[in-house]
This record gives C-alpha cells, structure tokens and sequence, in this order.
C-alpha cells in the first residue's frame, strides 16, 4: 500500500493497526483503478468519523482521523481487541463501496431501469427527505459493499460482523437518526442475513448492487 499522505509526522501504532487491518480491501480496489489517496489527519479531531472517504478532483479521499479522537474507541465499544481489525477492514470496505459510486459516477444515482414510484420521485419531497434518502440510500449500499467482501473472506465471521454493523446502525437511530435517518440501513442489513445472500463469484460491488436493488423497492 503506498504510504498515507501526512503533515510532517510519524504514524502512532493506532493508526498503523488501523491501516494494516484495511490494507487488503485498498489493494483490491487498486487492482480494481480505483482512484484512491490516503489521508492521516495530522491533529486532534475530536468527534470526527474515524474512516471517512470524500471525493474531489477525480479521486478518493480515504481519510483517518484516530488522534484525539475518542470516536475511534466509541465505535468498536464492545467489540474483544481481537476481532477490532475485522470490524475496521470492514469498515474500509464500507468506504471503498462509497468510492467506486464516486468514481464510477452514480452518486445519488438509481440503479438502470429501477423506477421509483410516482409519489416517491424526485420533487415530491421536501429538500431535507430527499437529502436523508439520497444519503441512506449511499449508505445503504456501501454497507451491502462491506458485508459482501467480509462474506468472501471471512465466512466464519460473518455473522458476527453482520451484528456488529446492526449494532452501529441501532445506536445511531437511538442517537437520533431515526428509523428514517440517512444512516438508518437496517433494511438492507436485513436482505444480507441468512443462506445465499451473497454470490462470492461475483465482486463485491455486483454482490452488492443486487441487494440494494431489493432494498430500494421498500425504501420511502
């Protein structure tokens, strides 16, 4: 993996676990010409999302923002130290899936031929539904993304990342989200459980798309 851009300092050992537990999924997606740059926030940034990824100028941003930053604990609350790099490959997967909707340029896109329903289209919303849909929706997808590369590689733990992710997803409705909120993926969480949800002959971005597609027929 090519070194993380930083800021003229040394990568602390939580950044380096971090890193190391994510390398498989960003050499996957190298081999894929994803356009992706990795970046190590230099300062404290506290609250900030541990793993994000943004876009700009053609390219992903995988961004790590651990110093600091007590996210990073919150995150992997109860998870035991020796399954925290399974959850945070995971969580590289769930950015990589946000990247190649990026790059393949179907943000905010519906998949071809999907039709929403009429009362449902764009412009029948307020500018906040459609927001929190859009965003849902990416979200969504990106976690059907995680779920299946961690299904492929690491079939014995499936299910406990699958719980691990419903978890996350519960907590942040309780936050606040809400059941409609743009990180309430629990629908689509839902298709990814049980017997024959994956198709580990194909990419995980194909796996995925066949998911999300069923998933969006129920999504309001």
């Amino acid at each position: 993996m090519a070194a993380p851009t930083m800021a003229h300092a040394q990568l602390t050992d939580l950044e380096s676990r971090w890193l190391q537990a994510g390398k498989p999924v960003i050499d996957y997606a190298r081999t894929q010409d994803l356009p992706i740059d990795i970046i190590v926030q230099p300062q404290d940034a506290p609250g900030a999302v541990p793993l994000a990824l943004g876009y700009a100028a053609g390219r992903c941003k995988l961004v790590l923002s651990l110093r600091g930053n007590a996210m990073a604990d919150t995150v992997l609350q109860g998870v035991p130290p020796a399954r925290h790099g399974l959850m945070i490959e995971a969580m590289t997967a769930h950015e990589i899936g946000h990247c190649r909707r990026y790059a393949q340029g179907d943000w905010h896109a519906l998949p071809r031929g999907f039709v929403e329903p009429r009362g449902m289209r764009r412009g029948k919303l307020t500018p906040l539904a459609q927001e929190l849909r859009e965003t849902r929706r990416e979200e969504g997808y990106a976690d059907l993304v995680a779920l299946a590369w961690m299904h492929a590689r690491h079939p014995g733990q499936y299910q406990q990342v699958l719980a691990w992710m419903r978890g996350v997803r519960a907590a942040g409705e309780a936050a606040g989200g809400g059941a409609g909120g743009s990180h309430a993926t629990q629908a689509w969480l839902a298709l990814a459980d049980g017997e024959g949800a994956f198709d580990d002959s194909a990419s995980p971005f194909e796996q995925a798309q066949v998911l999300w597609r069923k998933g969006l027929s129920g999504d309001k």
